[in-house]
């Protein structure tokens, strides 16, 4: 899907907005979140846009898997992939989804306890 002129992600992908970014291949970007809720909070996207997770999927499987790959590299190059870390994705406004272009959390650097609290 073709990039969205209103979409922030989409301004990131495109240089329009900076961002401090960790990775980057031909398909996706990986930056760090602006306002992080553990050490490491990266946020792992594809280029191309796509609303959400499940569309992603729908539309790109690869392009899904792609993103996840990121992420466990994203894991690795900031050495929490032996500790563990959670690669979340909101899907949709009650689920705490802000920027609607799908994005991966990788998150990890402390102990994330199930359920929250």
């Amino acid at each position: 899907m073709a990039s969205q002129p209103d979409c922030l992600f989409c301004k990131i992908v495109a240089g329009e907005v900076p961002a401090t970014v960790v990775r980057e291949t031909a398909h996706t970007v990986a930056f760090r979140d602006i306002n992080p809720q553990a050490p490491t909070h990266v946020l792992v996207i594809p280029r191309e846009h796509h609303r959400n997770a499940g569309e992603l999927a729908a539309a790109d499987p690869s392009l899904a898997a792609a993103v996840l790959i990121e992420a466990a590299k994203v894991a690795a190059d900031e050495g929490i992939d032996e500790s563990g870390y959670r690669v979340v994705f909101n899907t949709g406004a009650g689920a705490g989804q802000s920027v609607f272009h799908v994005h991966a959390h990788v998150l990890g650097g402390r102990g994330l306890s199930w359920p929250p609290g």
